[in-house]
């Protein structure tokens, strides 16, 4: 998805099982993240919540700002390779099925667990740029999806405009989030609707 990171050329180096460990400790990681929030993440309480030792932990994650934005860099993955079939798919019917790509993308909303979490990362990438920086690199990407969509939709349209408009596409769809998710507001079935068809006009 991305280039490697100098912070990545500092893990150790890939084995299955050291894999297998990594991975466990974002599991850890991740469970406290998503339950307790961003404050209780700590090198400690992942090391506590995993069943190892502090320095095993720090033996593949030197920092708490690596851990973190290898928890975001996972989470956000699995979050794209959710979303990227949706498009394909979407774009392969004829006509496109856009309305049904759009409930299944703000299906993404109904956990409000997530929802939470990635509020929270977006406040924490506004004082950290290594988090920052998985954001805007998950945030690329998923343009990049919705703009195949609209090229697969009207080969006419240029580069430009197909990227002016996934971008907009993905901050109304994204921050969408924060008011259907009781957040910032609760969803109504009458914002909801003005929301998918403003974003099924964007799309076709």
């Amino acid at each position: 998805m991305s280039e490697r990171s100098p912070e990545q050329d500092k893990r150790p180096p890939a084995t299955t099982k050291g894999a297998q460990r990594r991975a466990a400790l974002l599991d850890a990681a991740e469970k406290i993240l998503f339950e307790s929030g961003y404050g209780e993440l700590t090198m400690r309480a992942v090391a506590a919540t995993a069943q190892t030792r502090l320095g095993h932990v720090q033996y593949y994650f030197p920092s708490r700002t690596e851990l973190i934005a290898a928890v975001l860099r996972r989470t956000l993955d699995r979050s794209l390779d959710r979303l990227a079939p949706l498009f394909a798919d979407a774009a392969a019917h004829a006509p496109p099925d856009t309305e049904g790509l759009i409930r299944q993308l703000l299906a993404e909303h109904d956990d409000p667990r997530l929802v939470r979490v990635y509020a929270e990362l977006w406040a924490l990438a506004g004082r950290d740029e290594a988090v920052a920086a998985v954001m805007r690199t998950f945030y690329s990407d998923y343009q990049d999806h919705v703009a195949g969509f609209l090229r697969a939709r009207n080969p006419a349209l240029s580069d430009t405009v197909c990227q002016a408009r996934a971008r907009v596409f993905t901050v109304l769809i994204e921050g969408a989030s924060l008011f259907r998710s009781g957040i910032a507001a609760h969803r109504t079935d009458e914002a909801d609707a003005e929301l998918i068809n403003t974003a099924t006009t964007l799309l076709d």
